[in-house]
């Protein structure tokens, strides 16, 4: 039955007087219409209201109210909703489908997402936990697009509160948050292996460490021939001591300085040093080229011995001056210096360096750290130190040791220390091509060159000594090599001027003071 009315236009059942059973009504200004169920004169069961824009609500009526469950549908936003309403709004438990791809699925407070709920937003990332007034509020759990994983309290959309951040990379953060950073009382374990417990403050550690510090002297002296210890801190920018970071890996490095010996800048005698891999920039003002450094490993049965000869022995070789005060073989020291390489029957003469077979052969350690760092030394000939870990913001490289010069060295730090001592310019031809060099004008330039030892001028005795850790200054470097950086940063490296000094002589035979370690 049609019933026109200045109210609206309704075709459908009657009763009474009054709209009832199944109809269709059409407002007065045609933006709405209604089909569906009636009774007495109101929406009434199940029906559709839509409007011309698109948009409609499809459900459950109660005495002309969109009350109960029902499926509602915004054109403008495109956002769509199907679940429970009280008195025309979103109310109670339903599901959300955003028009950019995101869903709710959860409790509603007239209209608000309130109370417990999952919310998946549209880069994927997933949220189950408390809502209010459609913000996260209360404890939750956040699941990151990246894999990472939060669970702990919310303050209005924020982690605030105490929470747990496990990354992807196994790193975790447990500990007090505020406007979604990490501040106040927390502890990290960083998938470095890196650890730290303490304050917070806006994502940072309160006592940070900022700068790798080197103890001691900025020049330090070493005899010739004798280990020595070298002690790291972290600090920060006041120069503490970071107490709270534990677990940092420090490499540590040797170097001596990069000196071009021709005119025109090549590196004759260092054909076979790779300089790319080889050189890093010091603060001193000069770049520097590597130089192994090794373990201090005394043999037990030496350190053992209780006479004078085995006393002597138990020097470490490493740098020791060898033939005490023999004279220098010039022809060996003459093809040395002209070809770079030594004499065959130099080729068969033993490392004196202690070594540490079973370290050197350690395939984990060969990849972390490798025998190319040592360029010109054989492989397994030098095996690499092992890196430290700072405990409590501080470490330390026991009982190392310059080992001798690689091979590729040797031409180019006598040749320097010849060029010191006599005070004369190499031409940049003799340099260019080391082929050309005259045996005799090196061996003239040598005899005229000596060094004064207790008062008396004595020919130099450590030019010949191919093993020998030649005098004068070295650079230690110490540097973060942490992987991945903790929290992003690697800090810059720390420098110390090692100066090696000849060994003292003896008061009752002149023979030269030997630097014992003690028997542990």
């Amino acid at each position: 039955m049609e019933v026109p009315a200045a109210s609206g236009r309704y075709v459908g059942g009657v009763k009474q007087q009054l709209r009832d059973g199944f109809g269709l009504y059409v407002y007065p200004n045609s933006f709405f219409q209604y089909e569906g169920e009636w009774a007495k004169g109101k929406k009434h069961g199940i029906g559709k209201f839509l409007m011309k824009d698109g948009s409609y609500y499809e459900g459950e009526f109660l005495n002309g109210e969109i009350e109960g469950n029902g499926v509602r549908y915004w054109a403008a936003s495109g956002n769509e909703y199907c679940g429970q309403f009280s008195q025309g709004e979103i109310h109670g438990y339903g599901v959300m489908k955003y028009f950019n791809g995101a869903r709710y699925e959860g409790e509603f407070h007239y209209g608000a997402r309130t109370g417990h709920g999952a919310m998946i937003d549209n880069e994927g990332q997933v949220y189950r936990g408390s809502f209010h007034s459609n913000k996260r509020q209360g404890e939750g759990e956040l699941f990151y697009k990246n894999g990472d994983h939060y669970q702990g309290d919310w303050v209005l959309d924020r982690r605030q509160g105490h929470g747990i951040l496990q990354y992807a990379d196994r790193s975790l953060y447990e500990g007090q948050w505020r406007n979604d950073l990490f501040n106040g009382q927390g502890s990290m374990i960083h998938c470095s292996g890196v650890t730290y417990d303490g304050m917070w403050i806006n994502g940072r550690p309160a006592t940070e460490a900022t700068k790798l510090v080197i103890l001691g002297e900025g020049i330090q002296e070493v005899v010739q021939g004798s280990p020595f210890t070298i002690e790291v801190q972290l600090q920060n920018n006041e120069g503490e001591l970071t107490k709270a970071e534990n677990g940092r890996v420090l490499q540590i490095w040797a170097g001596v300085k990069h000196i071009k010996l021709s005119l025109t800048g090549s590196d004759t005698f260092l054909e076979m040093v790779d300089l790319e891999e080889s050189l890093f920039e010091t603060p001193f003002g000069f770049d520097a080229i590597r130089y192994p450094l090794m373990e201090y490993v005394p043999e037990p049965d030496k350190v053992k011995g209780s006479s004078a000869d085995s006393s002597r022995s138990e020097i470490t070789t490493v740098g020791s001056l060898g033939t005490g005060d023999s004279d220098v073989n010039e022809s060996k020291l003459d093809l040395v210096a002209a070809t770079g390489k030594p004499q065959d029957s130099l080729h068969d003469t033993p490392d004196p360096s202690p070594v540490n077979k079973e370290r050197g052969t350690n395939q984990e350690e060969e990849a972390l750290y490798g025998s190319q760092l040592y360029p010109g030394a054989e492989k397994d000939s030098i095996p690499a130190l092992a890196n430290q870990r700072a405990e409590s913001g501080s470490a330390a490289f026991w009982n190392i040791a310059l080992a001798g010069p690689p091979a590729s060295y040797r031409p180019f730090m006598i040749l320097d220390e010849l060029e010191k001592k006599t005070s004369k310019k190499l031409s940049s031809r003799a340099l260019s091509d080391r082929t050309t060099v005259s045996q005799e004008k090196i061996s003239e330039s040598r005899s005229v060159t000596s060094v004064k030892l207790g008062g008396k001028s004595k020919k130099m005795l450590n030019a010949t000594d191919l093993q020998t850790v030649r005098q004068g200054e070295y650079i230690i470097m110490v540097q973060d090599v942490t992987a991945p950086p903790f929290l992003g940063r690697t800090l810059s490296p720390a420098f110390v001027l090692l100066k090696v000094v000849p060994q003292k002589p003896n008061k009752k035979g002149g023979r030269k003071e030997l630097h014992k370690v003690p028997n542990k």
